[in-house]
């Protein structure tokens, strides 16, 4: 009986178990070769391979439907990680990392274009090692990369090193060779329309393998979707951001909107308040309160000398507030006007008060180191507003200047008329001529004579004392408050010659009460005036007792005691005391010519006592006494003591002839 022939059934059972088993491929040709090693019949074998052919295709299929499975789930975590996008950079890292695996290939990345720069850097990178490549930057139309964002298609090749389709550049082959990349597969980024039919080309990315190998077109349509869920990555990051930005730009829009409203409520309010205060007639030191309070701070009203006419705490309650350094204020207040903003100066604001190009004095704002824009406007402001009060305030002064001025002219030329009506007349506008009052006389060029009138006014202001031009001079009347004449007279002098811009020589005389002493210090300031004029010191002020004998002989008083104790009064004063005759040597020596010898002889003692006395002289009176101005001084203050106290000229007892 012959051998029975395997059947086919036992190979056929086999291969289903290969099939749920996921079995090599190389098990299933292994199983044919072993029916054929059995010897199957013909019929049988051709059955078997048959059979082995269907299940290859089963199980290419399998595979495929796994991978496409695989593939599947990378994008639907894509997806996710999309919908759930936190940080751009780690969502492109994800699709990077997947697109290697997916293909597996030894690395991927992504290229995006520097708008700044003008071409592509490397965005990610998975499984990179060579920091060259990391780094490499590509131009348009460089590279397989650079076809690709030129072109918005797809390229692969499995050599790159060998591609003559490449336009191919130094440092893109030095990183491609450093990194030992051979295949490259790279799919445009694309968006504002589907793939192959235009679009935006925002970025590359790349799978690529480190030895030769071909892409299958389902490769490439992977890596393309997986490039589609990168650019909706970046689009939506980068509309996330504008919308961050957007929201952003409103917010601080709208906070400065607030932020503007708010100023042009507070503006407004403190506009309506400081008009308030205009048309109800408030004074500065009402706009110092207002102010301070707005603005929380001391505020003081400075005038353009410097001197504080108001000052007010940002509770409204006395503020101690003096102009400091003149000089600083000055400095301070100039950069005012020429930047036409309140500048910060030695920790204070300052703020000119202007009305044209005239200076009407400043406002300083203490105990604010910051002032944001609206507040410093509304100090400006309230600058503005000062300007218009001291305007009205000047312009009222001026008018009852006006009117003082004709009390002034009657005092100095009528004053025994009716001393009773001038008094009345002076109550009415203010001033109390039963008080003591100082009278400064002032003179300028007859060109700069209208500049002197309106700067007296100026310089009055706020004293309480009136000015009126008087032939051809200006006289000023203010109540005396103590102090030498003479010291008032030069401080006018230099503020007067300031305010007018040109020298302004002033007299002062007083302090006088009554119309009588006053019309008497007015002739006696015109003497004073006169001899200034005579003694070349134009610009100058002085009284009659600075002008040393002169004044003994100007002034209306004679103030003869004065004038000796001033010239005199060291010698007297030691002669008293030590019982010396210091005073009837220096008559001799001035009474013999300055002769020692008949001095000596004049006093009877002995030519070195003489030196001696004249030395303790010097010594008393300073080394400039025997100068010929001082000589003069001493030697009528001499004739003055010999003929109030009766001096012998000739020494007395010998005992004084020994002193």
């Amino acid at each position: 009986m012959p051998p029975q022939l395997p059947s086919a059934a036992p190979y056929l059972r086999r291969l289903l178990e290969l099939l749920a088993q996921d079995a090599p491929v190389e098990d299933f040709g292994a199983l044919a070769a072993e029916a054929r090693a059995a010897g199957a019949a013909p019929p049988e074998l051709a059955e078997i391979e048959r059979a082995t052919g269907a299940a290859l295709r089963v199980h290419r299929n399998l595979v495929r439907h796994r991978r496409r499975e695989m593939e599947l789930t990378a994008l639907f975590d894509t997806a996710g990680d999309l919908a759930a996008l936190r940080d751009l950079d780690a969502v492109l890292q994800s699709i990077v990392r997947r697109a290697r695996m997916l293909l597996g290939t030894d690395t991927a990345y992504l290229t995006l274009p520097d708008e700044e720069a003008g071409d592509t850097y490397m965005r990610v990178t998975d499984g990179s090692v060579s920091s060259i490549f990391q780094t490499l930057r590509l131009q348009l139309g460089e590279g397989l990369g650079g076809l690709v964002a030129q072109t918005a298609r797809p390229y692969a090749t499995p050599d790159y090193r060998t591609d003559e389709r490449f336009r191919h550049t130094g440092s893109i082959n030095a990183g491609v060779l450093d990194e030992g990349l051979v295949a490259i597969l790279g799919v445009p980024l694309l968006l504002g329309s589907s793939r192959g039919s235009g679009g935006k080309v925002i970025g590359v990315l790349f799978a690529a393998d480190r030895r030769p190998r071909s892409f299958s077109p389902d490769e490439v349509a992977l890596l393309c979707s997986l490039a589609a869920h990168a650019a909706i990555a970046i689009d939506t990051a980068k509309s996330l951001a504008d919308t961050r930005a957007a929201l952003a730009d409103l917010a601080e829009a709208n906070a400065m909107i607030k932020e503007h409203s708010t100023a042009m409520q507070r503006a407004a309010e403190a506009h309506d308040r400081l008009t308030d205060l205009v048309l109800r007639g408030g004074d500065v030191a009402d706009v110092a309160v207002a102010v301070a309070r707005l603005l929380g701070g001391g505020i003081a009203v400075h005038g353009p000398d410097g001197r504080v006419l108001a000052s007010v705490g940002p509770d409204g309650s006395a503020f101690a507030a003096d102009g400091g350094d003149t000089a600083r204020l000055a400095a301070a207040v100039d950069d005012s006007r020429a930047t036409a903003r309140a500048v910060f100066r030695d920790d204070r604001w300052v703020c000119a008060v202007l009305a044209g190009k005239g200076l009407l004095g400043s406002l300083a704002l203490h105990g604010r180191t910051q002032l944001d824009d609206p507040d410093r406007r509304l100090f400006e402001r309230a600058g503005v507003v000062t300007a218009l009060l001291l305007l009205l305030r000047r312009s009222v002064a001026e008018t009852e200047n006006r009117i003082r001025g004709e009390l002034i002219a009657d005092l100095l030329s009528a004053p025994d008329r009716d001393p009773a009506g001038l008094a009345e007349r002076g109550r009415r506008l203010g001033i109390d001529l039963e008080r003591p009052q100082l009278l400064l006389l002032a003179e300028t060029a007859a060109e700069s004579r209208e500049r002197l009138t309106g700067a007296a006014v100026q310089y009055l202001f706020g004293t309480g004392g009136i000015s009126a031009e008087h032939a051809g001079a200006v006289v000023l009347l203010l109540p005396y408050e103590g102090g030498a004449p003479g010291e008032a007279g030069g401080a006018a002098a230099a503020q007067l010659t300031h305010l007018t811009g040109a020298p302004v020589t002033v007299a002062a005389a007083g302090p006088a009460t009554g119309p009588g002493e006053l019309a008497t210090a007015y002739a006696e300031a015109v003497r004073c005036l006169r001899a200034l004029h005579v003694l070349g010191r134009t610009g100058d002020g002085a009284c009659a007792a600075d002008l040393g004998f002169l004044g003994v002989v100007l002034g209306d008083g004679h103030d003869v005691e004065g004038f000796v104790a001033a010239t005199l009064g060291p010698l007297l004063d030691y002669d008293a005391r030590r019982g010396t005759e210091l005073v009837r040597t220096l008559g001799a020596y001035f009474g013999c010519g300055g002769s020692l010898t008949r001095a000596k002889d004049e006093l009877h003692i002995h030519v070195n006592t003489v030196v001696q006395r004249l030395d303790r002289i010097q010594a008393l009176l300073g080394p400039d006494w025997n100068t010929p101005e001082r000589a003069l001084e001493l030697q009528l203050a001499l004739r003055l003591v010999l003929l109030a106290k009766g001096y012998p000229s000739t020494s007395g007892s010998p005992a004084a002839a020994r002193r």
